[in-house]
């Protein structure tokens, strides 16, 4: 296979991904973000990174968005939003920050590609990416030309900037006042 014929494969496998999610469900994240007092994202390995992505456009926004991690990130309490990634339904430390942020109060919303997992099962909120992750890359299930959970995590970086732009009209929030808000320290 060429280098084209992979990208050509590759991107149709995201676009795919992308046009499968639930535009219901992706309505609820817009609208659970739209009323969280504070927001704290995280994930793990890449994903982490899609994560860390997402929240410094919901930062652009204006929004009250942290990652999880940081050392200036705020603790969460009622009216706050946990968002997580968890493409193979679950990880340790994911199902640990659930239950931290759910005794404190604030809400859970989980991003996945397999819906039982333990994290999707503890949300309050779940979007159902489908896409192939590390749970499923191996024999027959997997069908990506991409390696492991990148199409999952290709997807993410797609969705998350549709996402944005929705979010963005929802909240009526200026792109003018968005780059206002980015860094100058580059």
């Amino acid at each position: 296979m060429t280098l084209s014929d992979l990208a050509t494969r590759a991107a149709a496998e995201i676009r795919d991904a992308v046009a499968a999610v639930d535009p219901q469900a992706l309505n609820g994240i817009i609208i659970e973000l739209a009323q969280a007092k504070r927001i704290a994202c995280y994930g793990v390995g890449r994903e982490g990174l899609m994560m860390r992505a997402l929240a410094m456009r919901l930062y652009h926004m204006g929004l009250d968005a942290h990652v999880v991690g940081d050392m200036s990130c705020p603790p969460v309490g009622p009216g706050d939003l946990l968002l997580v990634s968890a493409g193979p339904g679950g990880f340790s430390t994911v199902d640990g920050l659930i239950g931290v942020a759910r005794a404190a109060g604030a809400r859970i919303a989980c991003l996945t590609a397999q819906p039982t997992g333990s994290a999707p099962r503890s949300a309050d909120r779940v979007l159902l990416i489908p896409a192939q992750t590390m749970a499923n890359d191996r024999g027959a299930a997997a069908t990506s030309v991409l390696p492991m959970g990148s199409l999952f995590e290709g997807a993410q970086f797609l969705l998350f900037e549709l996402l944005v732009l929705a979010l963005r009209d929802h909240l009526a929030v200026d792109p003018q006042a968005m780059r206002a808000r980015h860094t100058n320290l580059e």
